[in-house]
């Protein structure tokens, strides 16, 4: 039970929910090998009793005929720890009680506490996907089939009468848009195969440094309460409530994404006056900006505007907090309102890192991430969101940036 007069302890319990009730499987193991802490997804996923595989090599977990090489590779890793993903391009197998084995992607990150050197793993059971690419092979093999007989079903109707060509080119052309069809069919089931791994990959990557950080301080935290230092109580705190604010802002991003694909997201437009309203949101923004960042607000007064002012608040918010995140601190950030034709014009100006031309080809597709934006976090949904809420908005955007130089976003919108 959660104890308002302890926020400590409060947060602690939540980091253990989160362990206990991921989806996703996470053992952590110490540099021998040895299996410290594993959560219940794991324990299932690998077909084990609740605590059993506690105090365990990791090598129980792996097929027979690899563990003897898996404790060179461990040797291997911990003379250079560092984050990697297991699995991906190629096949990597884990071990059930039972001993049946099943396909797997793994992403390492070690870390350490005063009790020494770990390392989290994070595993996937990609049976389900597997499947999915055999279904694709099967289907492509059939679509090849269809081809050939397509083709020598012309070569014999060259040789029929007049009479007949015509009923049997009509049949060749029904044949010709099943197969079109089909490899329609296979290319959006490719298209999603490859979306589902980008998916993944990229939250996992994402989740991963948070939960390293969550663990390691929720560690500490323990240790410097049982001393009562409350100054470095307080700083793990902070660290803790920060990678929980940044987990929740990327499941609102893949919630958000969801709805709009499910078509659960609609506009409700409604007359609302602006100046204020923008006055508000960038009042708000201000509080989350980095050291001696201002935000500059430049608007004509007496702006009425009718559509949905909560789909404009969510793409102000993301284009603002997109500024403050890719800006130095002390930078100013432009936000500039302007009226013409009853169409709202809104541009959002910093002199953060820029944006190469290469990278503005893809700036709204879902997951993508510029060249130069690697080492901050983020799961390259936020644009691509932006853009489906102008769609509903009737609107749309535009950027003007240089590499090192910053960027200017503006988005026009009607309002009448």
């Amino acid at each position: 039970m959660l104890d308002a007069n302890n926020p400590s302890m409060n947060t602690i319990v939540g980091i253990g929910a989160l362990f206990e009730f991921a989806t996703e499987g996470i053992l952590v193991t110490d540099t021998t090998g040895e299996i410290a802490m594993i959560n219940p997804a794991a324990e299932r996923m690998f077909g084990y009793e609740n605590g059993e595989l506690a105090g365990k090599k990791i090598e129980v977990l792996i097929p027979r005929k690899f563990s003897g090489n898996h404790e060179k590779h461990r040797d291997g890793f911990n003379k250079n720890p560092q984050p990697r993903s297991m699995g991906v391009g190629r096949d990597l197998f884990a071990s059930r009680k039972d001993g049946s084995e099943f396909p797997v992607e793994i992403s390492l990150s070690p870390f350490e506490s005063p009790n020494g050197k770990f390392v989290i793993a994070f595993v996937i059971d990609i049976t389900v996907r597997k499947q999915h690419e055999e279904n694709l092979r099967q289907k492509t093999s059939e679509l090849e089939k269809i081809s050939k007989q397509v083709k020598e079903m012309n070569a014999e109707l060259e040789g029929k009468v007049e009479d007949r060509t015509i009923m049997l080119r009509e049949t060749l052309a029904q044949l010709e848009k099943s197969k079109n069809e089909l490899a329609e069919s296979l290319q959006k089931e490719k298209e999603l195969g490859d979306l589902k791994t980008r998916f993944v990959s990229t939250v996992s990557h994402e989740f991963r440094t948070p939960l390293g950080a969550i663990l390691s301080s929720s560690y500490l935290l323990n240790q410097y309460i049982e001393r009562r230092d409350f100054e470095k109580c307080a700083r793990h705190i902070t660290k803790i409530t920060e990678s929980v604010k940044h987990m929740s802002s990327m499941l609102e991003d893949l919630l958000s994404l969801g709805k709009l694909e499910e078509g659960l997201i609609q506009a409700k437009f409604e007359p609302f006056e602006f100046n204020k309203f923008v006055t508000e949101l960038v009042a708000e923004m201000q509080e989350l900006t980095k050291k001696e960042q201002k935000i500059i607000l430049n608007t004509s007064d007496g702006i009425e505007a009718t559509t949905d002012k909560r789909l404009l608040k969510n793409v102000l918010l993301n284009l603002i907090g997109n500024a403050i995140k890719f800006s130095e601190e002390a930078m100013a950030i432009h936000v500039n309102c302007e009226t013409a034709d009853d169409t709202l014009s809104i541009s959002v100006t910093d002199s953060g890192i820029g944006i190469s031309e290469e990278d503005k080809e893809h700036l709204f597709e879902r997951f993508f991430r510029a060249h130069n934006a690697a080492n901050i976090q983020g799961t390259g949904l936020g644009l691509h969101i932006i853009s489906k809420y102008l769609e509903l908005l009737h609107g749309n955007i535009s950027i003007e940036s240089e590499l090192g130089k910053g960027s200017i976003f503006t988005i026009t919108i009607p309002i009448k």
